[in-house]
């Protein structure tokens, strides 16, 4: 798949450029100032925007394929906006010992989308990490920044029900 063509710098969003403007004023004096940059651009929008990459590299003389580089490999940066549910299923040893690989599973089937995905909707993001450090409670996921554990793949319907059923009624 290939990406949209960008358009020109000066073409680009005002608001963007500014904040870019503003992370380089926080940033430019420290060391490691390009992950905290790209920390900044994160928080603010959930993901690094092509757009803010373009506009990084270009202010900072940055090479883009270095900005890639760290964006690609830090498993925190995303490149894709997420979706409003992040689902991360944990694949450490005793998670995948107890059924972490059965959970992941019924969650790809019930959400029709693969590990590290967002659903069509953007409601969900499923992806697993290697380990969430609560072994004591595997197999164990995190949703919505809520660590759930000792589950079986017949729960999972539960929770993504309980999530819809609150963005139903948040909806109303």
């Amino acid at each position: 798949m290939n990406a949209a063509p960008l358009p020109p710098l000066e073409e680009m969003d005002p608001a963007l450029t500014e904040e870019i403007g503003q992370c380089l004023d926080q940033w430019k004096d420290k060391e490691g100032n390009l992950i905290m940059m790209l920390h900044e651009i994160q928080d603010r929008h959930g993901f690094v925007p092509r757009e803010a990459s373009l506009l990084l590299a270009e202010a900072t003389g940055v090479p883009m394929a270095r900005i890639y580089e760290v964006l690609t490999f830090y498993h925190y940066f995303k490149l894709v906006p997420p979706g409003k549910h992040n689902v991360t299923v944990c694949n450490g040893t005793a998670c995948y010992l107890k059924g972490a690989g059965r959970l992941l599973a019924e969650l790809e089937t019930r959400l029709g989308i693969r590990d590290g995905d967002t659903t069509e909707d953007r409601l969900f993001h499923l992806e697993t990490v290697r380990c969430i450090g609560c072994c004591g409670m595997a197999p164990a996921m995190v949703v919505d920044h809520k660590t759930l554990g000792k589950l079986s793949p017949t729960d999972m319907a539960g929770i993504l029900e309980g999530i819809r059923k609150r963005e139903a009624e948040n909806d109303q």
